[in-house]
């Protein structure tokens, strides 16, 4: 069930904010300027159960999108964190290093992973828009 709220959208207990870009591989994007700020999606933590370690890329590191560049580990499983865009990680989110339960207590906030300097802007046309995104966790 698809529930539409002012500025989020809610597929059962999954919240996806509008202001927001997705992949199918559950990260979200958000995109100030020519910066990308990614994190994992409600959906992606709630699917991990608790979070207990994360493995961020270094700062500098040149990535291509669809580079599997981070992971996130959860006392479920161990997932990939995929690039969504190519360009230069120009920050991570440190304290997660030594709080990863951040991501499931606040994904699209203090739960970020890192921020990305793009080089092809053109790439964000591949990302999902959040209608397009609760279409996939619906399924």
């Amino acid at each position: 069930m698809v529930k539409f709220m002012s500025d989020e959208l809610r597929v059962n207990d999954y919240i996806i904010p509008k202001n927001l870009l997705y992949t199918k591989s559950h990260e979200w994007i958000r995109v100030e300027d020519n910066i990308v700020t990614v994190g994992i999606t409600d959906y992606a933590q709630k699917k991990l159960k608790e979070v207990v370690y994360v493995e961020l890329p270094e700062a500098g590191r040149e990535v291509k999108r669809d580079d599997s560049i981070a992971t996130v580990e959860s006392v479920k499983s161990v997932e990939d964190i995929y690039a969504p865009v190519s360009g230069k990680i120009v920050e991570i989110n440190e304290d997660l290093i030594d709080a990863p339960e951040k991501i499931n207590e606040d994904p699209y906030g203090d739960g970020w992973m890192f921020k990305i300097e793009m080089t092809d802007k053109n790439e964000l046309k591949d990302l999902l828009k959040p209608e397009d995104y609760a279409k996939i966790i619906k399924e």
